[in-house]
């Protein structure tokens, strides 16, 4: 009997963008042991970076810039068929048009654990005023807060989209003893929180004094929130947002939260924080008046797209980017 040796896995290069300091460590860890040859650069894809990606077929890119057509056209004419966004969003890619040019565009998943338990921390830390409390501790102010804090078992609180994230918030909250409440307008996912009850939207909106927001941005979801739907929630109610910030009209939620109807938000993402989050703007007045504007008020809790950011999470979403590749250059993966 002969025997012979496994045969090497089989390679591709693959070309990543927008690729920081902790995620090259990741890339330069994974690649060797999925099969991937990858050309490392910190640029974010655009039409002048797109030449960095000539003879491979497959990109990664990250979430944080928007991709212009013309970077996409660029790709296209290099000869690039798939590109996967280490998101689990691709609304910063306009996935239409990738098609048109011959990209099919990926996803990524990851662990669900990182947003949802960033979410619980937002809205805990808002029902207990977290952030006046530990402005003033900071000057030396150790005086209670003007107002008392609220307790999550006396409270409903309502979860609009019941995905990976949305059902992690929901097993969550159970533990909290609190009235759970669910909306999600996808058929496919809708009963995935099996033990929480499914409302309407404007019932969800009327009965809840926390709403979290967890559904995917399309063009349907473009500020679900908007003045006429925030006019209806309970008074008093607070808003959590760690999906994407254009879920949420910002005008309306400052105009809500300035005259009190409600008790305040926390969020970690911000409709056009492309630009001003991941950036250092000690030095810099904001570019967005709105975001000035809630950072002000001392019942907004602001945290630069950060709840998606831990170890777990990070590595998932390389490798899963990485294999993604991989697995449409096989001709296993379509998208």
């Amino acid at each position: 009997m002969t025997y012979s040796e496994p045969a090497a896995p089989a390679t591709a290069g693959i070309t990543v963008y927008g690729c920081g300091r902790d995620e090259e460590l990741l890339v330069r860890e994974l690649a060797p042991r999925l099969g991937a040859v990858p050309t490392i650069t910190a640029e974010p894809l655009s039409a002048a970076s797109a030449p960095l990606a000539s003879g491979n077929r497959c990109v990664s890119v990250d979430h944080k810039t928007p991709i212009a057509e013309a970077a996409l056209l660029a790709l296209s004419r290099a000869g690039v068929g798939y590109l996967s966004t280490r998101s689990i969003g691709c609304n910063h890619i306009d996935v239409a048009y990738a098609a048109r040019v011959g990209i099919t565009v990926g996803n990524v998943s990851y662990s669900p654990d990182s947003v949802a338990d960033y979410a619980l921390m937002l809205m805990l830390m808002a029902l207990r005023h977290a952030k006046s409390t530990v402005r003033r501790a900071d000057v030396h102010d150790y005086r209670l807060p003007e107002a008392r804090g609220r307790e999550l078992r006396d409270l409903t609180v309502g979860v609009v989209g019941t995905g990976r994230i949305g059902t992690a918030v929901v097993g969550r909250l159970r533990g909290f003893g609190c009235r759970i409440l669910c909306h999600d307008a996808r058929p496919a996912t809708a009963g995935a929180a099996a033990d929480a009850a499914y409302v309407p939207l404007g019932e969800l909106l009327r009965l809840s004094d926390v709403v979290t927001l967890h559904t995917p941005l399309t063009a349907d979801t473009h500020h679900l929130l908007d003045r006429r739907r925030i006019g209806r929630m309970k008074r008093g109610a607070v808003v959590v947002n760690t999906g994407r910030g254009a879920l949420l009209d910002t005008g309306a939620l400052l105009a809500a939260v300035e005259d009190g109807r409600l008790g305040g938000a926390a969020l970690d993402v911000v409709e056009g924080e492309e630009g001003i989050f991941y950036a250092d703007c000690r030095d810099r007045p904001l570019d967005s008046k709105p975001l000035a504007r809630l950072q002000e008020m001392p019942n907004v809790l602001v945290s630069p797209h950060t709840a998606y950011y831990t170890d777990h999470a990070l590595s998932d979403a390389v490798e899963n980017s990485l294999t993604n590749c991989l697995e449409f250059e096989s001709g296993k993966r379509h998208d």
